[in-house]
């Protein structure tokens, strides 16, 4: 009996995919969904809460709000000078505005965050991170990237010279899969569509 990846395989070899690129497809998946699984949970998130003894001040939810008020440049790549409002902080984090909102809010009143008058509109009110919010995210980020630099210290330079431009380049490819799919499998995806019983679709 053939496996559900010898089933994709015919499949996609089909649909004229090259067969190494289907084997990496398939591979490359099965890690990127166990990757998935985990960033789910925020292992990394939880533990730097734990450790800095922060879990009963602080939420992952809340923690994400900061980090989008800071906006680490290689996150979020913001231009130099730009302000932060509410509405910013929902956009960096795809988060519904009246979420961030209230998240923005929790942290003002816990201390970590204040709203201010722009200097650059003064109509326009922005948030800004107090001290020790500042304080917060500057001992996670170290925390975090204490961790990712002595797991990358296993690395040669080559390893991580080749790793780092291939991985930005495979994360576009989420960005141009519905083109993809609509511009050159436009036949595949109608079979498939019509191999779909009207229970399946609906």
């Amino acid at each position: 009996m053939a496996s559900r990846d010898d089933e994709m395989r015919d499949f996609l070899h089909g649909a004229g995919i090259d067969p190494g690129a289907v084997d990496s497809a398939l591979e490359i998946d099965g890690v990127m969904q166990q990757w998935r699984r985990r960033w789910n949970k925020r292992e990394l998130g939880n533990s730097a809460l734990r450790d800095l003894q922060l879990s009963d001040r602080l939420d992952l939810a809340q923690l994400d709000v900061l980090m989008a008020i800071w906006a680490p440049s290689k996150e979020f790549h913001c231009k130099a000078g730009q302000e932060t409002m509410v509405a910013t902080v929902a956009e960096r984090l795809a988060i519904d505005p009246s979420r961030a909102s209230r998240l923005v809010s929790d942290l003002i009143s816990k201390g970590l965050a204040r709203r201010a008058v722009s200097q650059q509109d003064a109509r326009r009110t922005i948030v800004e991170l107090t001290e020790n919010g500042k304080a917060i995210v500057r001992a996670v980020r170290r925390y975090k990237f204490l961790l990712m630099g002595d797991f990358l210290s296993g690395w040669s330079p080559e390893e991580r010279d080749t790793f780092l431009p291939l991985l930005a380049r495979f994360t576009k490819w989420t960005e141009e899969a519905p083109n993809m799919a609509s511009d050159h499998f436009a036949e595949e995806v109608a079979a498939l569509v019509a191999r779909l019983s009207p229970t399946d679709k609906g």
